[in-house]
């Protein structure tokens, strides 16, 4: 079911809603007993006569604002919340982006790292001044290439740096995105074979997870103050477990936004005399998404990836909270009530 529009912290005074019905009734009952006065006496049946209509409307006007006023008070002392559209609290963002060697694939004009270069620069241009943006990339292996910093040049010449690597290890891109947000933190990043053969380092459980884990996770997605944007174009084929890692990521609250490049069918690369086709794991990247209640996005060209990140961008900017409006409330009700007044000052030369 679909959360209502609208909430409230104390709904039981609501129920004061029930006097604005009784009022309207004693207002037509007040109507009712006036006119029975005025046929009463000849005087006041023809002051009545010689009003015009627009006159006699124009009467009801003050008290219907006055109700109108009235009305919003009461739902204001009952403390309403809605879902509005506010400033981000994301003080970091950091881009976790693939440089493997699948990247030099062209099915994405001029080629997959070009068209993810291009695009991050414009995101990062996006963002506002008080946003710290880090860079992290990641092959065969994961490494911070620009610690978060507001000082957009370095950020740029850090995406203008990437050199393609062989592997890709997903895992570890998340991973050391989050040993960037929360340095004290200790993060097992040891190889781990995706199809769950042991490494050198001797046997890891598929968990994989830090041994300083928080004692008391927080419900994901639930850390504003940063977030994590993962874009690759192919499959996990070595460091730790991508998904285990993402949970990783939802204990401490942070979300995953993923972006997908590439085509459905992928395309076959090659060098030194070796190939092999390049397909996009999307089914582990919505995985990831939903883990951390992030989002996942698929670019299949380099349109589709700019207007990503644009998407990404107005999301991080601006977020949909739950916040209370008792104010607005209030102040429609205090604009209503000057509006009556002073309509029934200026018409009759009274306040109603």
């Amino acid at each position: 079911m679909d959360k209502l529009p609208v909430t409230f912290l104390w709904p039981d005074l609501l129920w004061l809603l029930l006097a604005v019905p009784l009022l309207v009734l004693a207002y037509w009952l007040l109507l009712r007993r006036k006119k029975k006065i005025a046929v009463r006496y000849a005087a006041l049946t023809m002051v009545r006569d010689a009003q015009g209509p627009a006159q006699r409307i124009r009467r009801h006007v003050p008290p219907a604002l006055f109700l109108v006023a009235l009305t919003l008070m009461i739902v204001a002392i009952a403390r309403p919340q809605a879902l509005v559209l506010l400033p981000s609290q994301h003080e970091t963002i950091i881009l976790a982006m693939d440089v493997s060697g699948s990247m030099r694939a062209a099915d994405v004009e001029p080629n997959r790292l070009v068209a993810a270069q291009n695009a991050a620069r414009a995101f990062v241009n996006d963002q506002p001044a008080h946003t710290r943006v880090g860079i992290v990339s990641f092959a065969g292996t994961a490494a911070v290439v620009q610690p978060p910093t507001r000082t957009r040049e370095d950020i740029l010449a850090a995406i203008d740096r990437f050199q393609l690597q062989r592997g890709t290890a997903v895992g570890s891109g998340i991973l050391v995105s989050l040993k960037t947000i929360f340095p004290d933190a200790e993060f097992d990043l040891r190889s781990w074979n995706p199809r769950g053969e042991k490494t050198k380092s001797g046997p890891l459980d598929r968990a994989g997870r830090d041994d300083k884990a928080p004692a008391r996770a927080v419900p994901p997605g639930s850390f504003k103050s940063a977030a994590i944007i993962l874009l690759t174009d192919g499959q996990t084929t070595t460091g730790p477990d991508p998904i285990e890692s993402a949970r990783m990521a939802a204990e401490r609250g942070i979300r995953v936004y993923t972006v997908g490049i590439g085509t459905e069918k992928g395309e076959m690369i090659g060098a030194e005399g070796w190939s092999m086709r390049v397909r996009l794991d999307e089914a582990s990247l919505k995985q990831i998404a939903n883990v951390t209640q992030g989002e996942y996005f698929y670019a299949g060209n380099a349109t589709d990836l700019r207007k990503v990140y644009e998407s990404l961008s107005s999301k991080l900017v601006f977020e949909r909270r739950q916040s209370e409006v008792t104010a607005l409330f209030a102040a429609a009700a205090a604009l209503f009530a000057v509006l009556a007044a002073a309509l029934s000052m200026l018409w009759f030369g009274r306040i109603m």
